[in-house]
């Protein structure tokens, strides 16, 4: 008697303890495991919370270093356009500022298309200038836009002279900003570090306009005449705006 009570025990407790396990296991199922979902957010909230932070501090970051970049664009801006005021300002009147709004990969020494057209006053043949010195002239108009002929486009062609010595000659664009002056004598006077400008003669501008510097010189080239590089002072292959020169201005330059 005595023996079946203690396997009855036995047998009792184990199946109070899988009553236990399985309605534990019931209630957990029912619950989605809620206790446990509540337990790992808490224990896991203050890394959430760093994370929160880190992320959030990521974005003020980034838009804090775009405002300093827009910032800087816009100083740059500023300080293109007061030069290019300045540059204005000592021109001859009348003249005309012009945003350029089109150029061409394939030809970015060659021409370039402004915002200004006939309806601004700009004609066909006009001198266009930039800071520093002479760019082109303009070969096309439209009631609101022109394009213009490039100094450093090789099928330009510019009468030039050597400040300091006054020899001539013509400078030939070579599509970047070195272009070759051919000299009209065989003997020219004419070094490094030279001013180069529009010569007296020219038929297409004002006499007068800067447009390079002697880089070097060869007196000993195989053509009819001496050779120079020139550097072209205008920044040619960065230009925002330019200021263009009515035909009737250009009689002013003299």
């Amino acid at each position: 008697m005595f023996i079946v009570r203690r396997r009855w025990t036995r047998r009792g407790l184990r199946m109070v303890l899988a009553g236990l396990a399985l309605g534990s296991g019931w209630f957990f199922y029912q619950t989605h495991s809620a206790a446990i979902l509540e337990l790992y957010a808490v224990v896991t909230r203050p890394f959430q919370t760093d994370s929160a932070q880190i992320k959030q501090q990521q974005l003020t970051d980034a838009r804090v270093s775009e405002l300093q970049e827009r910032v800087k664009e816009l100083e740059q801006q500023n300080q293109q356009l007061k030069a290019l005021l300045g540059y204005f300002e000592a021109q001859p009147k009348p003249a005309i500022t012009a945003p350029v709004i089109g150029r061409s990969s394939d030809d970015w020494w060659q021409q370039l298309i402004l915002g200004r057209g006939s309806r601004d006053g700009i004609e066909t043949g006009a001198a266009v200038t930039g800071i520093g010195g002479l760019v082109g002239r303009i070969s096309e108009v439209t009631p609101h836009t022109s394009r213009v002929l490039l100094i450093s486009n090789p099928t330009s062609r510019v009468g030039v002279t050597i400040s300091r010595s006054r020899s001539m000659g013509l400078i030939e664009g070579q599509g970047s900003k070195i272009a070759v002056m051919r000299f009209f004598e065989k003997v020219p006077d004419v070094r490094p570090g030279d001013t180069v400008t529009t010569s007296s003669v020219s038929r297409l501008f004002p006499a007068g306009l800067p447009i390079g510097r002697v880089q070097s010189v060869n007196l000993e080239s195989r053509g009819p005449a001496p050779e120079a590089k020139i550097e072209l002072i205008a920044p040619i292959n960065n230009l925002e705006w330019v200021i263009v020169h009515p035909l009737k201005s250009h009689e002013e330059f003299n």
